[in-house]
């Protein structure tokens, strides 16, 4: 009852200070009957610091709990910062780890360094868990041999059209990147014949190391603007001419924050980038939520055939996160009323990714990849333009069967950004938005990125490349198939309850036939 009492009479502020006195006095009285110790002095720095540290949060107002609780609440905040790391060495099992769980994120290591690409002993995943999804193998399995699959991507009203990959790097800019960590991706697309989306920061000399490029034209029209933001021809015509750009996507949204625009802070628009942007240096620029050369159905259709032009008849085609179907609708009806439509587009899922965006529109904006697929597949057929379009899709892709499920649902080709920041060595440190990422991939720090090798890393990112795209020609063989194109909804299952299994096609597109046109 005496020790309640007792602690009970002071705060716990005023018992910490009691004690560091304590603790001092003992280390000067210490000093003073052994000038010589070593251990008395170094008593008193201690000491000393710690009665700093009491001072100073005693009257500091900014942290309750600092005040409350000196010293020891400090550790609070040392233990909070170092949460993230724990927990994904020592606690995360291998399928719980988001946004990639460690399963997901070894297999990419595993084939960008070119080592064993198996797991053993049995599945890890439950299949009876409501939302498995798995796909059918045939007993009469397929024998690919060439799987450096591509996909032609120009319509009849393109005249330069192109042979892409089925699986390329999305759009990620420098100033988001790394100059190094861009060099490397677009060495590693040279070395692996796949393409290279620039992002919306514009084309910058890192983006033309070598590398296929889809130049993407975002909000800010960022290397293609005059001096008061708006989009210019002449700019356009001449980067869009550059021989290493071979498609052009006009970003409408973006899945992991659709309907945001960015912000450039000055200290952030150095010389170079601001060259590369065509803005004017050490100026903050907002990039507007809307785009400023079109604000109709129409308008969007006039701006995709006049960029065509522009291009010499390059593809063109939009990048979108579907929210409000209606509107989706009313582009697509305006194709067909001009007779003008896009050779490609976009679609990218809620769960893309980003550097960084506010919570809200991370975690509650927008459509999933699975159901905006298949919305769009839906919509193009019924509205006798699916040949003409092709779809890519966008939105955490980074396996075989990431990529044939997309395909399933109606996707020609596939975009990923994370895998292939992985593949450069990013550890899921979620430190993007902060500019210190550890690996040098997210930063403008040059201490940290000059510590990434490119001549490395390019490698790696064409051998995650080369090896998912052997991975998927076994997964298609052993479904029965020889091409991407072949892969059929009706392969792939999901159990939407306990004890119910459902194809893709009874999901999703009942009697409608979505067989590509090959």
């Amino acid at each position: 009852m005496f020790h309640k009492k007792f602690l009970n009479r002071f705060t716990f502020g005023q018992l910490t200070i009691a004690v560091v006195v304590a603790y001092l006095a003992y280390s000067i009285f210490s000093l003073v009957m052994n000038p010589s110790s070593v251990v008395a002095i170094v008593n008193i720095v201690i000491s000393g610091f710690l009665m700093t540290l009491t001072v100073i949060d005693l009257n500091q107002t900014k942290h309750t709990i600092r005040k409350n609780y000196p010293i020891f609440a400090r550790f609070r905040y040392m233990f909070e910062s170092i949460r993230p790391e724990m927990r994904q060495y020592f606690w995360e099992g291998e399928l719980d780890g988001k946004p990639f769980n460690r399963r997901e994120r070894s297999i990419v290591y595993q084939r960008a360094k070119n080592e064993k690409q198996t797991v053993s002993f049995g599945m890890q995943d439950d299949p009876n868990r409501i939302g498995y999804e798995w796909a059918s193998h045939s007993v009469y399995p397929k024998h690919v041999n060439d799987t450096n699959f591509r996909v032609n991507i120009g319509s009849d009203l393109c005249t330069q059209p192109y042979s892409a990959s089925i699986y390329n790097i999305s759009a990620m800019s420098y100033g988001a990147l790394s100059k190094r960590a861009i060099t490397a991706l677009n060495e590693g697309a040279k070395i692996g014949n796949f393409a290279h989306n620039t992002g919306e920061g514009g084309i910058s000399q890192y983006h033309r190391s070598g590398g296929d490029l889809i130049w993407q034209i975002g909000t800010g029209y960022f290397g293609c603007r005059n001096e008061k933001g708006f989009f210019d021809d002449n700019l356009f015509e001449e980067r869009a001419n550059y021989p290493e750009v071979k498609m052009i996507e006009i970003k409408l949204s973006q899945g992991a924050k659709p309907g945001h625009g960015g912000l450039l802070p000055a200290e952030k628009n150095t010389e170079e980038i601001a060259k590369i942007r065509s803005i004017v240096p050490h100026t903050t620029v907002h990039s507007p939520s809307g785009h400023t050369a079109f604000s109709t159905p129409t308008e969007l259709i006039h701006f995709i055939e006049k960029l065509r032009k522009l291009s010499n008849g390059k593809p063109v085609g939009f990048k979108i996160c579907i929210g409000r179907k209606d509107e989706f609708t009313a582009i697509i009806k305006a194709m067909v009323e001009t007779g003008i439509y896009p050779d490609f587009i976009t679609v990218d899922g809620a769960e893309g990714g980003t550097g960084a965006a506010p919570l809200e529109f991370i975690d509650y904006m927008g459509m999933a990849l699975n159901d905006a697929l298949v919305f769009a597949n839906k919509t193009l057929i019924e509205n006798g333009l699916r040949d003409n379009i092709k779809l890519l899709a966008s939105g955490r892709i980074i396996s075989a069967f990431d990529i044939a499920k997309a395909m399933a649902l109606g996707a020609d080709a596939c975009y990923s950004a994370r895998g292939m920041m992985f593949a450069l060595g990013c550890i899921q440190a979620l430190q993007c938005d902060s500019g210190h990422c550890p690996v040098g991939i997210a930063t403008q720090d040059e201490q940290l990125y000059s510590a990434l090798n490119v001549t490395d890393k390019r490698k790696r990112v064409a051998n995650f490349h080369a090896n998912t795209m052997k991975a998927l020609g076994e997964f298609i063989s052993a479904c029965g198939y020889e091409k991407p194109v072949e892969i059929d909804p009706k392969t792939f299952h999901k159990r939407v309850d306990h004890g119910v299994n459902k194809s893709f096609q009874e999901m999703y597109f009942g009697e409608l036939d979505t067989r590509k046109k090959a």
